[in-house]
């Protein structure tokens, strides 16, 4: 998948992607429906954060949470 091209394709890849990594209970504040396609760079970047860490804590994950929040729509 090219994670190049700002899509929504990618957005729902991308959100599905983190969901699982971080393994959120609250799935339903992260529909990739909520997520602004002009925010793509920004999620594109928490995106290969998240996904290149073996580990993330507690505290992480919740401040993760935060900044996807800040990205809604």
């Amino acid at each position: 998948m090219d994670l190049t091209k700002p899509t929504e394709e990618n957005i729902v890849f991308m959100i599905e992607q983190i969901k699982e990594k971080l393994r959120m209970v609250n799935v339903d504040a992260m529909k990739p429906e909520s997520f602004n396609i002009e925010k793509y760079d920004d999620l594109l970047f928490i995106h290969k954060m998240v996904m290149k860490r073996n580990h993330i804590s507690a505290n992480e994950v919740e401040a993760i949470a935060a900044e996807l929040g800040t990205l809604r729509k």
